[in-house]
């Protein structure tokens, strides 16, 4: 979960996570692979996971979490939504251990501390936010302007939407908001084959080379921008 506040700035996502892009690229859930995946046009894509109504969160939502503005492609421009439904419908949190007790305020550290999957989060967070958005705003998330919607996800980090108020006390704003900015940052630095990052937009915009077999020809070359475009698993150069 994140503790930094929330930012639409995508440079500021980028220089957050771009250490971890090596993780990130690797495979996390094989059973999430799906053939066609990187070659898919965002507005052809038919959800396997949320409903048509979440669907249109998720868009909205990932577009201001790393928007299309600005240096660099936005998370709808690179598919984040594809990757996030594709890893929640193939199996997301099915080895997290979920049995009590769960501390009201657990460090850090610990990790999942709380009695819902990831699953749970999204169908239950989405539709919190949206009644949160409309007693707030009198519209849906996805009906708000950049700055509302921008003023609602701080609301979700830092808890001033208030899930209790709302019916349900087993779950913070922050925890749903957490998990959706960790899984759209995957998203957008992850390998193509799982949904996002298409066309390997985001390692071009940020430099990483990819999943290339062998760097020997570079090994004494100091101080030189490495030049060769990122490749993917499935061999596709950007």
């Amino acid at each position: 979960m994140s503790k930094t506040k929330f930012s639409p700035s995508r440079r500021a996502v980028l220089a957050a996570t771009a250490a971890a892009v090596p993780i990130v690229s690797i495979p996390m859930f094989k059973q999430a692979q799906a053939e066609g995946l990187e070659g898919i046009e965002l507005q052809h894509y038919k959800p396997v996971f949320f409903s048509d109504a979440e669907w249109i969160f998720i868009l909205a939502a990932c577009d201001r979490l790393i928007p299309a503005e600005g240096r660099g492609p936005g998370a709808l421009e690179t598919n984040v939504p594809v990757f996030i439904d594709q890893q929640l419908k193939g199996g997301l949190g099915n080895d997290i251990y979920q049995q009590g007790p769960h501390p009201a305020n657990p460090a850090p550290t610990l990790g999942f501390q709380i009695p819902h999957t990831p699953q749970d989060l999204y169908r239950t967070g989405i539709k919190l936010a949206q009644e949160a958005s409309r007693q707030q705003y009198g519209k849906p998330f996805d009906q708000l302007d950049a700055k509302d919607k921008d003023a609602l996800l701080t609301g979700l980090q830092k808890n001033t939407v208030d899930f209790a108020a709302l019916g349900v006390d087993t779950m913070k704003a922050s925890q749903f908001f957490g998990q959706l900015l960790g899984d759209t940052k995957n998203g957008y630095l992850a390998d193509p084959m799982y949904g996002g990052n298409k066309d390997m937009k985001a390692w071009v915009a940020i430099g990483f080379p990819g999943a290339r077999a062998a760097y020997t020809e570079w090994v004494d070359q100091h101080n030189v921008k490495y030049p060769l475009g990122p490749v993917s698993l499935s061999g596709k150069r950007a």
